[in-house]
């Protein structure tokens, strides 16, 4: 049997007196605040697999190799490891909504950790760490336009 919406409204006899059995569809469900940041966790990883993505792209573009992702170092991750020419250039992406956002969450203590990662995979070089190198920092910004701060550890 078609369910006749116009009729059961207009109808009294049919209207549901119970507040209860009846749906709010412009009320949002109560999502539990752990759900929620898990949710963000998740958007903001892939988010930056795809900033990553683009960077890696700008710099293949550009003539480098693309060597390493997401190498672990012992003292921390680095996001990209490109060979251009004879230089092997480390890059730590950002994102955020602004180039300037994104700039703002680079610490001190992070590039520290980059530096001291770039070194350990310098070991593996051959010429070692008489390898020309250069750590450069991408940003992207919440249209996924990319800036480059090229040798970023001397100005951060």
């Amino acid at each position: 049997m078609p369910l006749d919406f116009q009729n059961d409204a207009a109808d009294p006899a049919k209207t549901v007196a119970d507040p209860q059995l009846c749906f709010d569809f412009c009320a949002r469900p109560a999502v539990a605040a752990p759900r929620q940041k898990a949710v963000r966790q998740r958007v903001n990883y892939y988010a930056g697999l795809c900033a990553e993505d683009t960077v890696a792209q700008v710099y293949t573009r550009n003539g480098a190799r693309l060597l390493e992702k997401r190498w672990r170092g012992p003292d921390g991750e680095i996001d990209l490891i490109f060979e251009d020419g004879a230089r092997v250039v480390f890059v730590e992406v950002k994102t955020s909504k602004t180039h300037v956002n994104a700039l703002q969450r680079v610490t001190h203590r992070q590039m520290a950790r980059i530096c001291a990662s770039a070194e350990a995979y310098l070991g593996s070089c051959p010429q070692g760490a008489l390898t020309d190198m250069r750590i450069d920092v991408a940003l992207v910004d919440g249209q996924g336009a990319v800036r480059i701060v090229r040798n970023a550890s001397m100005t951060i």
